[in-house]
């Protein structure tokens, strides 16, 4: 496998629009790297030129010790697996998977280790004699794959390839690659992986490291913990997470924060790191941290809202509410509800903040105050 490189690297199309805005990453030998972002944030875009389908505008891109800014795909020791799968419907899974090591000149008898290895690994020995419409979406999937792994490219990409299946599909094939990944590794090969999300589960979940763009800018690269317990900034927080962080505008008055005219206490290590900081922040806090009875570990700060409604996704609520005309929202476990239940719209009801757990970002560039 190989290391990507990529050093101030940039995408401007002939009508003048910038779309990617000199990145530079580092991918590890063998790590499994997750681009996430919102629709058109150009994540699919840097991806294409990894591969070698977008021309790189400025920049180097690297793979391994070779600058393959000027090579094309087949040269790249990569493998690509599309959203569609793009299966021949005409050939079997076997046809499918050996075309392209035909194509090579490779001897038939590699070609049959190797289809048959792919198929070992991926579960799929039964599916070779079947032609592409007598698959599921989930075997399709797999075929794909198989497909990518029977080149041993160097770095294997993959572009949002689970986001034509449904759900319970999607969580199953999250957890089959990310077993592949490991197999792959302990097996002695391992897998540089550059996956493409737009939807922050599957990234949570499979990435070893994460990248969050944001109109063709990287926003932060870090663990999945790390992005989400410090996030760099507003826009990583209200992304990272679901539901997402509770995030409104404030007013830093020394060690106290005002948000909808509700006066709240700022704990006193996170005070010292702001250094006597006054005026308009951003105030964040997640769902969890706000609970519906006090916690018996940690400090928490007792504010009066009015009760909106609430999600039940079974074994917790989502409660949603207002404090001082601003919505926030509480994850709830569903057996601690209490008198939740009963309350109608309008309500008044008290929740519990942990502000040992808040987060406060600049008012203009968003950047994390307290990281």
């Amino acid at each position: 496998m190989a290391q990507v490189s990529l050093k101030q690297v940039e995408k401007v199309y002939p009508n003048g629009f910038k779309a990617v805005h000199g990145v530079d990453l580092d991918i590890h030998d063998g790590e499994f790297m997750v681009f996430v972002g919102p629709s058109g944030c150009a994540k699919s875009t840097l991806l294409r030129m990894v591969a070698g389908l977008e021309s790189i505008t400025g920049g180097e891109l690297r793979i391994g010790d070779r600058v393959v800014n000027g090579l094309p795909p087949k040269d790249r020791g990569i493998a690509m697996v599309f959203q569609n799968y793009a299966l021949y419907p005409h050939m079997k899974v076997f046809d499918n998977l050996a075309f392209g090591l035909k194509l090579a000149g490779t001897s038939k008898d590699e070609v049959a280790q190797r289809v048959q290895e792919a198929a070992r690994l991926l579960e799929m020995e039964h599916l070779l004699d079947r032609y592409p419409k007598q698959l599921s979406g989930g075997q399709a999937q797999r075929v794909a794959v198989g497909r990518a792994i029977v080149k041993k490219p160097e770095v294997f990409l993959f572009d949002e390839p689970l986001s034509n299946l449904d759900a319970k599909l999607r969580a199953a094939m999250r957890v089959r690659l990310t077993e592949l990944h490991r197999t792959l590794r302990e097996s002695g090969r391992p897998a540089t992986v550059i996956y493409v999300t737009h939807d922050q589960v599957e990234a949570m979940t499979m990435g070893q490291r994460i990248c969050v763009l944001k109109d063709g800018v990287i926003q932060q690269v870090d663990t999945p913990t790390a992005l989400y317990d410090r996030p760099a900034n507003a826009f990583v927080a209200s992304f990272i997470g679901s539901p997402e962080m509770n995030i409104h505008p404030a007013v830093l008055d020394g060690d106290k924060i005002v948000i909808g005219g509700v006066q709240l206490p700022l704990p006193a290590d996170k005070a010292a790191k702001l250094g006597g900081r006054r005026g308009p922040v951003r105030f964040g806090l997640r769902p969890e941290h706000i609970s519906a009875q006090p916690r018996q570990q940690g400090d928490t700060f007792e504010v009066q809202t009015q009760y909106r409604f609430m999600e039940h996704m079974g074994s917790e609520v989502f409660v949603h509410f207002d404090l001082g005309g601003l919505p926030l929202s509480a994850r709830v476990p569903a057996d601690q509800l209490n008198g939740l239940a009963s309350l109608d719209r309008g309500d008044a009801h008290t929740f519990h903040l942990q502000l040992a757990c808040c987060h406060l970002f600049d008012a203009e560039t968003g950047a994390n105050l307290l990281v």
